[in-house]
């Protein structure tokens, strides 16, 4: 029997993170509301000025850049009469700002000054009233993910020792990386001799010039001009993080990379300060071979992305619509879990779907201190910690600007996502996988931590001898594909948010020709009150094929197999489950499903 209450009493509460506020609001959320994406954790410092709008597709032709303007004035309008009735004085009139349209179609809006977590949550309400609008949430500010130190040079215990390491010498004898590319999304790029000879063209994404610290907004030069701030000194986090993944071996200089024949292209999202979310959503776009409107064609499509950055929080709609994109072409997205001795849940990227989520482990083998854990940690790396037993890769010597090329040891799961970044290049240059499959022969190879982990390191240490075996088949050769009905599935949890669509990927290769007139998919949706569900199959052109449409009422669950006519769609390609929550008050997840094309 559901307990839900009827629709016209639900409501949705806004928990507001304030240390003040012993009350909070609750604001009635109508059947056909548009999401408000994001959680308080999105709302890190005292006052929110940059929000994400997107406007649904069919409202998209009718939304010119007056009707937008009309939105945005109305919502403040609004927010203001609100303030004044409730005897509110947050200061003076309120102004939204169109910046720019994101590259998957969304819209940056700016206030005119600082909202409170209130009045932010107010705004955001406002315009989300408006029936054209999909979904808003906060432009959250990312920042880097290290703990850095001093510069100190010694082995790359990392790579090659029994109890911490990657297992990686007896893999470089099979595969460097070779015609893979990496894009790295962090703070740019600082000239290195070991870095040098293994880069390609890239891009600056930061379009905040008072962030950017290079007196520009985007341009096609992803230097890193230092990333000083408040009283701390330049980070070279990116160059350190490329380092990792493609210093050049074998030139009597330095340091190796993991992948030391792949090429890193480096797309600065992160500068004084950090970074916005949607600067980091643009650049995963244009590096998976994606169109952002402004910035030229990515004329080197990325094989792999490493984010070593984060925020806390759930993770985005706009985030994760980004990372969809970019698996959906054939890019591995690789995600440091964060630095807070904490639940990964509750960190963004690394609590995203379609993620490798990262945590760092020690030189002996454990769980790193500062290292996030959970359930949603795929795999564990090495990550390091203080003074020599960190990771040591390539830097630079300047507090603020660029100084001399150095070398330093590093450590966070910073560190520990860029080795996996790099044994993915191993694989792909010489086995190429999906995305579903590189994770599951990472999961697969890992090996269990020799030390302690509370909390959950996922499936392991990765081990890229091990994993490139299982690539390569086992040493032997590629099995041929199958001929007749099979059957692909994904196990993997998919929370189901209020007033929101989530997609559970299932990416298929090897195959010839058109999948059958009968094909089937098999769902098992965990979710109360299945009135409030769409579920659709994404095919990899993006046709949709719906399975269930808002019947149901207050039943539990859906645990069904439907016949589905797919005899015009293609085999390979990425094929999803999508499921829109179109109310609010009940919460599921899509546990797994299966599809016999």
């Amino acid at each position: 029997m559901s307990h839900r209450a009827p629709r016209f009493r639900r409501r949705l509460v806004l928990a507001l993170a304030s240390a003040s506020a012993a009350i909070v609001p609750m604001l009635a959320i109508g059947q056909a509301s548009p999401l408000l994406a994001g959680d308080d954790a999105a709302y890190a410092g005292p006052s929110v000025d940059r929000f994400i709008v997107k406007f649904r597709d069919d409202a998209m032709p009718g939304v010119g850049q007056a009707a937008l303007q009309r939105t945005l004035d109305t919502a403040a309008s609004r927010l203001e009469v609100g303030v004044a009735r409730a005897g509110g004085t947050r200061g003076k009139a309120l102004g939204l700002q169109h910046v720019r349209r994101m590259g998957l179609g969304a819209d940056v809006i700016r206030s005119s000054r600082g909202l409170d977590h209130i009045e932010a949550r107010q705004l955001m309400q406002e315009l989300a009233n408006d029936p054209s609008v999909e979904y808003v949430e906060v432009d959250q500010r990312m920042r880097i993910a290290l703990t850095p130190d001093d510069p100190h040079y010694a082995r790359q215990w990392h790579y090659h020792e029994a109890v911490g390491g990657l297992n990686l010498p007896a893999a470089w004898d099979r595969a460097t990386g070779r015609g893979v590319v990496v894009a790295v999304l962090d703070t740019g790029y600082v000239a290195h001799s070991d870095l040098a000879a293994n880069t390609v063209a890239g891009y600056d994404f930061i379009s905040d010039p008072a962030i950017a610290g290079d007196g520009n907004g985007r341009d096609a030069n992803p230097s890193d001009p230092g990333d000083f701030h408040n009283g701390r000194g330049s980070s070279w986090h990116g160059t350190h993080v490329a380092g990792t993944i493609a210093a050049v071996a074998n030139n009597a200089k330095g340091v190796a990379g993991v992948a030391h024949h792949a090429r890193v292209q480096h797309l600065r999202v992160l500068g004084r300060g950090g970074g916005w979310s949607s600067d980091i959503a643009d650049a995963i776009v244009w590096a998976s071979g994606g169109s952002v409107a402004g910035v030229p064609t990515n004329a080197t499509p990325a094989n792999v992305i490493n984010l070593s950055l984060g925020g806390s929080g759930a993770c985005g709609t706009t985030t994760q619509n980004a990372i969809n994109g970019a698996v959906s072409r054939g890019t591995v997205v690789v995600v440091a879990a964060g630095n807070a001795n904490a639940d990964v849940s509750h960190f963004n990227p690394g609590n995203c779907n379609n993620v490798i989520s990262v945590a760092a482990t020690n030189r002996q083998g454990a769980r790193a201190s500062y290292s996030n854990y959970g359930t949603l940690i795929d795999v564990s790396a090495p990550g390091g910690e203080r003074g020599t037993a960190g990771v040591l890769s390539t830097l630079n010597s300047g507090t603020q600007g660029p100084g001399t090329e150095n070398y330093a040891y590093y450590a966070g799961t910073s560190m520990a996502a860029p080795h996996v970044a790099g044994v993915v290049a191993l694989i792909q240059s010489v086995a190429p996988k999906t995305p579903a499959e590189i994770e599951a022969i990472l999961k697969s190879t890992a090996r269990p931590l020799p030390g302690a982990c509370s909390g959950g390191c996922g499936a392991g240490i990765i081990d890229a001898n091990a994993a490139l075996t299982a690539a390569l088949g086992g040493g032997g050769t590629t099995p041929p594909p199958p001929t007749g009905p099979t059957s692909y599935t994904n196990t993997a949890d998919y929370q189901i948010r209020d007033n929101a669509t989530v997609r559970s990927p299932i990416t298929i290769s090897g195959r010839t020709g058109n999948a059958r007139s009968t094909a089937t998919v098999a769902v098992n949706i965990v979710h109360t009150y299945i009135g409030d569900l769409r579920v659709r199959l994404i095919a990899p052109d993006g046709s949709a094929y719906t399975l269930h449409n808002r019947t149901g009422g207050s039943a539990d669950n859906i645990v069904t197999t439907y016949t589905v006519n797919l005899s015009s769609e293609l085999i390979n390609g990425t094929w999803n489950l999508e499921v829109f929550d179109a109310a609010s008050g009940d919460i599921g997840y899509i546990n797994s499903w299966t599809i016999t094309p």
